[in-house]
């Protein structure tokens, strides 16, 4: 059956085009989703400038998405997820995940059905992804997968050193400048110490106090009077 095609169908024809398909693949896909009409019908000769109208404007966006893919094509975009062993990750990344970072990227809506991906992402590391813009306009971008924990604890390691250098300078603005260690003595001179304070205690002790002598003065006196006069009775 000859069929004149309303528009695109991948990896079938164009907008525009004449061509034979199977019977059943006209009735049952093409004319029920309007994508196609009988070439030998009233229905063609009525929708020609209707035709030549979407021509023209399929020719325009294509120079717009070849333009696209030519700001895109190369480019490298980062997504995180969370990581296991042999980096495979815990969940995957889709084609929306993608086209949200792309459409960010490029600084224009991408719609996920343009990102072919057979099956999502479920393993770190560098991965080629294709963006079909048009029929036969394309682009390949490159897909890091990284660890968020990895991303998320470098500016914690950067904080906390940064609170620890700044304890330490306010500690150091605290200590007054002319400030300086007390030297320890010597075991040396620790020892010869208390050498001279034991000696000086010895002969404190041993020493009669001015009291004692007073005492003692009196007592001599009387005791050489006794023998004084033991010898006059005799």
């Amino acid at each position: 059956m000859k069929v004149i095609f309303l528009e695109d169908v991948p990896k079938v024809a164009r907008v525009g085009q004449t061509k034979v398909v199977a019977d059943g693949y006209a009735r049952n896909y093409l004319f029920p989703r309007r994508l196609a009409v009988l070439a030998d019908s009233q229905a063609a000769a009525a929708i020609d400038a209707q035709l030549q109208k979407k021509i023209e404007q399929r020719a325009l966006e294509e120079a717009e998405m070849t333009e696209l893919a030519k700001r895109i094509g190369g480019l490298e975009i980062t997504l995180k997820a969370k990581i296991g062993e042999k980096d495979k990750l815990y969940g995957s990344i889709t084609a929306a995940d993608i086209a949200g970072a792309l459409t960010t990227a490029a600084g224009r809506e991408i719609d996920k059905r343009k990102i072919e991906l057979p099956e999502s992402i479920k393993q770190a590391g560098p991965h080629d992804v294709t963006v079909r813009l048009a029929h036969e306009i394309s682009a390949v971008i490159k897909v890091n997968v990284i660890s968020e924990v990895a991303i998320e604890e470098k500016p914690a390691e950067k904080e906390a050193k940064a609170e620890v250098k700044v304890e330490k300078k306010e500690e150091k603005l605290k200590k007054p400048s002319g400030e300086t260690k007390e030297a320890k003595p010597p075991k040396e001179k620790k020892a010869k110490k208390a050498k001279t304070e034991k000696v000086a205690t010895a002969e404190a002790e041993s020493k009669p106090s001015a009291e004692e002598i007073k005492e003692k003065k009196p007592r001599a006196r009387a005791k050489k009077a006794e023998v004084v006069e033991e010898k006059k009775e005799t």
